[in-house]
């Protein structure tokens, strides 16, 4: 087959190639932008760098920042930055992200010609047919699906910022659950000793008939109560301490990660944000991807719609060698292959598009009053949890305190009983294991609050049937 026969259509689609502004793949898959909008959006909350591991070199940095975070004792900040470095779940979320960058790059490149060759010899004669073929319908309509396909990447771009959110805010709840259920199992250690020297001390005193054996059996029933709860606690903490693990992504020698005995300290004051809901609607991460989508699934009902009456429609060149009774021919010439819609219109493919794009909208419109209440809803919980943490912290203690002091000083004067002394005790560690818990209560108020405002919570994700039906929108 000779160059210059096939010239003209590869000229063509050169010219085609040129036009058609084809996408090309960013140095890192995106994640500049996930990376800077992620530390943007939680303004400082994160803890953490974001980065996605694609070499050996990056695996063995990212190895070593973790193993010296994992060297010292873990804060909330410190288990978010290896959570973001380790946690292979969140890695995966990065992979989809630049799954969805080859499909960009992918939608805005022209289709591949096909080339064919057809060779026919006898009875003297020899017949050469070549044809170079390529799918006008696709050509024509690149730019639309270049924009729809650049539309998704930016809406996976906002899912793997949503996902970053996520990984952090969950890695926070796990911390702060263990680091309260250990707190826990601390008072609880020292409360038991109380109760085991409580009950030796009355069985010491039945023996010289100062206690009754109702007081014997009060004070070894406390011991027993307060031995069950410690049992409880520490299965709590060994539980949670496995979860926080799995946020990790730790795994042998690193499961023996330090973590403090107890958590931290109250803040002097919440924070005061006005329009909660406003700022959430404006910030939130999947709130926006479902945007990003719903005007992917926009742009592709249009060409739904533009191409309904074209199924396929192909075109190409074609070119002809023929030699017979000493004589050479070369016929050109080019053909078109279109389907007829004799059964289907294209209005099965327009109906659907429709459907779904209002189904897009309702969903749509459906998480935008989901967010402003969540929104409102988690500064609640976060200003009534601090309130009620702080009550814990500035009076009831302190009374509770105040209460066993006087409780023991009315027992050694004879003035109260053993039951009323083991009871006042009782009620001190209720209120004791009650002030961890809300204090812990709190923070996990303090995560949902931010993640209300940012994304990333277990509210988010409402987009899911949007992201699902939009590639299918213009088929």
């Amino acid at each position: 087959m000779e160059a210059s026969s096939i010239r003209p259509a590869l000229a063509a689609l050169s010219l085609a190639l040129l036009l058609s502004g084809c996408a090309t793949f960013s140095p890192d898959g995106g994640m500049t932008l996930v990376a800077d909008q992620t530390v943007r959006s939680a303004a400082g909350e994160l803890g953490g760098n974001v980065v996605k591991i694609s070499s050996e070199e990056e695996a063995a940095l990212a190895g070593a920042r973790v193993a010296a975070l994992l060297s010292q004792p873990l804060t909330a900040r410190s288990a978010v930055q290896v959570a973001l470095l380790n946690n292979r779940g969140l890695q995966a979320e990065y992979n989809a992200l630049g799954i969805s960058e080859a499909a960009y790059v992918e939608a805005s490149l022209p289709p591949n010609p096909s080339f064919g060759v057809e060779r026919l010899n006898g009875g003297g004669e020899l017949d050469v047919e070549r044809r170079l073929v390529a799918n006008l319908l696709t050509l024509l309509t690149l730019p639309a699906r270049s924009e729809i396909a650049k539309s998704q990447f930016e809406a996976a771009q906002q899912r793997a910022i949503e996902a970053t959110l996520r990984t952090a805010a969950e890695t926070r709840r796990a911390y702060y659950q263990v680091v309260a259920s250990r707190q826990t199992v601390g008072f609880l250690e020292q409360a038991r000793l109380s109760a085991d020297a409580a009950a030796d001390l009355t069985r010491k005193l039945g023996e010289t008939g100062t206690a009754t054996k109702l007081d014997q059996a009060r004070a070894s029933a406390f011991y027993a109560e307060v031995s069950n709860e410690l049992a409880q606690a520490r299965m709590q903490a060994g539980t949670a301490r496995e979860a926080l693990t799995r946020k990790l992504g730790v795994w042998g020698a690193d499961v023996g990660y330090k973590l403090p005995g107890q958590l931290p300290a109250l803040p002097g004051r919440v924070r005061t944000v006005q329009q909660v809901e406003v700022d959430a609607v404006r910030r939130r991460t999947d709130l926006i991807a479902a945007r990003l989508e719903l005007d992917a699934m926009a742009k592709s009902l249009g060409l739904t719609e533009a191409t309904r009456f074209v199924s396929l429609l192909e075109g190409g060149y074609r070119g002809n060698y023929q030699r017979a009774d000493g004589e050479t021919l070369r016929p050109q010439g080019f053909e078109l292959e279109v389907q007829i819609p004799i059964f289907d219109f294209g209005e099965v493919n327009v109906r659907r598009a429709r459907e779904t794009y209002m189904q897009a909208v309702n969903l749509l419109m459906e998480k935008a009053v989901n967010v402003r209440s969540e929104a409102r809803a988690a500064y609640v919980t976060y200003r009534a949890s601090y309130d009620i943490a702080r009550q814990y912290q500035i009076k009831i203690l302190p009374l509770r305190k105040t209460i066993n002091e006087q409780a023991l000083l009315e027992y050694n004067g004879m003035l109260i009983d053993v039951f009323e002394l083991l009871t006042t005790a009782r009620d001190s560690i209720t209120s004791n294991v009650a002030a961890i818990g809300a204090r812990r209560d709190f923070f996990l108020a303090e995560v949902d609050f931010e993640t209300a405002i940012l994304g990333g919570g277990s509210g988010s994700g409402a987009g899911t049937v949007v992201a699902s039906a939009a590639p299918g929108a213009g088929d």
